[in-house]
């Protein structure tokens, strides 16, 4: 099987430039860069052709984020309280932009074997990442089979209460036994090779681009100090 072409970069490229700006992000103090994070991953998901509904709403629930970290600082901050205020509220987009760049331009699929072949994540943990995410529609399911049996017993339970998330624990608990029997029983041993059916290639302009713009944004965040 060979991986889907797709336009953009590499998934383990944007994870390292997520984390790489991201934490840099939590240390510097200036709007310019933020909006400057935000016009870029804006752009880029654009280029790879995100549908624009999705974009806006995705702004529009982070909105009340935003202008309550806003407010706050205009209300209860100290110091130059409006150059704060603009500051965690433009940041709360440069984060959601920075981490969209990649959740809504490749699959989980493809970041975590992305992961595993180029950054050396344990394979175990991958392949225990992806059979949580593949139970996620079954959980479903079972969630609702719970309530329907509750509610022929003369039952309702509610999404907060504990009784019906012990079950759904009990009920996941029985399909990991399933799960670990089931890998074993395909070969996959913890620890050996095993043979790789996918695809990723990672040019290496592409790493220099990701360190280049971590750089680039390390001296302009604590060299050049814009506002």
């Amino acid at each position: 099987m060979r991986k889907t072409a797709r336009k953009g970069l590499n998934a383990t490229i944007l994870t390292v430039i997520m984390l790489g700006v991201g934490l840099q992000i939590a240390f510097s103090r200036s709007v310019t860069l933020n909006i400057i994070v935000m016009l870029i991953c804006l752009a880029y998901l654009l280029y790879c052709r995100v549908a624009p509904q999705k974009l806006i709403i995705m702004l529009l629930i982070a909105l009340p984020l935003a202008v309550g970290s806003w407010w706050s600082f205009i209300m209860f901050g100290v110091g130059d309280r409006w150059h704060s205020a603009w500051i965690y509220g433009s940041r709360v987009y440069a984060y959601l932009l920075l981490g969209a760049i990649l959740t809504l331009t490749v699959q989980v699929k493809e970041i975590l074997i992305s992961l595993s072949l180029h950054a050396k994540l344990s394979e175990t943990f991958v392949y225990g990442l992806l059979a949580s995410f593949n139970l996620l529609q079954r959980i479903r399911q079972q969630f609702k089979l719970i309530q329907y049996s509750a509610q022929m017993r003369g039952k309702n339970y509610r999404p907060w209460q504990p009784a019906l998330y012990l079950r759904i624990i009990i009920v996941a608990l029985h399909w990991s036994e399933d799960l670990a029997e089931a890998m074993s029983s395909q070969g996959f041993s913890e620890g050996y090779p095993r043979t790789r059916t996918f695809e990723d290639p990672l040019p290496h302009w592409q790493w220099g681009l990701a360190l280049g713009i971590i750089i680039l944004y390390f001296w302009a965040a604590f060299f050049i100090h814009p506002w």
